[in-house]
Formats: structure tokens, sequence, C-alpha cells
């Protein structure tokens, strides 16, 4: 054996050992695992979230999309089955944007727009009252327009891109809410 094959093998050995280290300290963040007494894990918690109503202008394409974030966060939080006694309240405000991306030089319409989703959320303790966590989150979703001639299409285009971004933000609050019950922070 030479002495390149020896450092070879060394450094091997070297990462492996690292490896049989640190293979304890994974541990999935939706596990159920035995706690003390009183402490509940991330599912749990996420469980006992209340989402609110989200305001938006009645009639409004955003009154539309805010209703489809509360129903996929509620989703998300409680995995489909009914909610334990809520322990927090989860506030959030959205704000829509559009924007056109490409548009046709010769007939000056958009072929692609961007849409998106501002969203500022506060989970509160209910018992305190106390602000718990406080973050903002976004979404930025593309979709095409066909021209002029399709306006269906169109308009499927953007309702399609709205039910993207609100599928999004839900997702981005519901891991944000699962970090901080898992780590506390």
């Amino acid at each position: 054996m030479s002495w390149s094959d020896t450092r070879r093998f060394a450094r091997i050995f070297a990462a492996l050992a690292l490896a049989g280290l640190t293979a304890g300290c994974f541990q999935p963040l939706y596990a159920e695992r035995p706690t003390p007494a009183g402490v509940t894990g991330v599912a749990d918690r996420l469980n006992s979230v209340d989402v609110a109503s989200i305001d938006a202008p009645s009639g409004s394409r955003l009154a539309r999309v805010s209703v489809g974030v509360r129903d996929e966060l509620i989703y998300d939080l409680t995995g489909g089955a009914g909610g334990a006694s809520p322990l927090y309240r989860l506030n959030v405000r959205l704000a829509a944007t559009q924007l056109q991306v490409i548009v046709d030089i010769n007939t000056a319409r958009p072929d692609i727009n961007n849409y998106g989703i501002d969203a500022n959320y506060t989970l509160t303790e209910i018992a305190t009252g106390k602000p718990v966590v406080r973050g903002n989150t976004f979404a930025r979703v593309s979709y095409n327009i066909p021209g002029q001639q399709q306006r269906f299409a169109g308009e499927r285009g953007l309702r399609d891109a709205e039910d993207r971004a609100a599928k999004e933000i839900a997702e981005n609050i519901r891991n944000r809410l699962a970090s901080h019950f898992a780590a506390g922070t």
C-alpha cells in the first residue's frame, strides 16, 4: 500500500467517523417523539393555531385570494383534521401586485406577467395576548397571456397564478411557525 492510498483511506475513515458522530443530531421536524409532561410536539402546536379571517375589499380579486390563503393555512396547520382548542391566533395581511414582464414589441400587449403577494403575519398567544412570531413573506409567480383573441385563457392564467401564490404563501408561513415551535425562536 502506497502513501497516497493510506492518506485516501484515512480521509474516508475520518469522513465516516464524523458522519457517525453527527448522525444522532438529526431530528425530523414533524416526528412524534416522547416529550416531558405538558410539552407537546410541533404537529400538536400547529394544530392549536386559529387562523383569523383575512381582511380584503369585498368582491375584489384579493378577497378570493385571501380566502384561498386562509383555507391553505388551515389545511396545512391541521392536516385536514379538526383543530384542537386554539392556544394561538394567526393574523395575516395581504397585498397583491401585478407586473408586465414581457411585452410584444409589435402589438404592445403583455405576453408574460408576474403576479405577487406580500404577506405580513403575526402569531399571538391567546391567553396573554402577547405576539410570539412576526414576519413577512412573499410569493412571485408568472403566467402567460396568450393574446387578445383568448381573453378567457388569460383570465384563467391569472387565476391559476393567484392560486399558486396563495399556496406558496401558506407554505412559507407554516414552515416559519413549525420552525418556531421546534426551536422556540
